[in-house]
């Protein structure tokens, strides 16, 4: 855990997140949880980086995401000098849509 965040707190919210089962479960607890703007963020952030994952331009990200420039580099700053949580999470992901024949 990055030690910024090492806090009881952080990990309760971990915890919590990580006892979600289903789809409607995530929706329900990050609607009780997030603004509307702080969910569209996290989102957004995630879309941005899956796009960098998959080598597009900022110019396309941009245009597909609405990111700012400052978003998307600050995503990729992560994407390449991070912890590897967003390849983690895109790698799973990918091998669930295999699974899931890409659904």
């Amino acid at each position: 855990m990055n030690p910024k965040l090492k806090d009881s707190n952080v990990e309760y919210l971990y915890k919590a997140v990580l006892s979600l089962e289903t789809m409607e479960e995530c929706d329900r607890f990050f609607d009780d949880l997030c603004t509307v703007p702080e969910l569209k963020a996290i989102s957004q952030r995630l879309q941005v980086a899956k796009m960098l994952w998959d080598h597009r331009v900022y110019s396309d990200i941009v245009q597909a995401t609405g990111a700012s420039t400052a978003t998307i580099s600050r995503v990729n700053r992560s994407l390449n000098y991070g912890v590897d949580g967003y390849e983690v999470i895109f790698r799973r992901l990918d091998q669930a849509d295999q699974t899931d024949g890409g659904v």
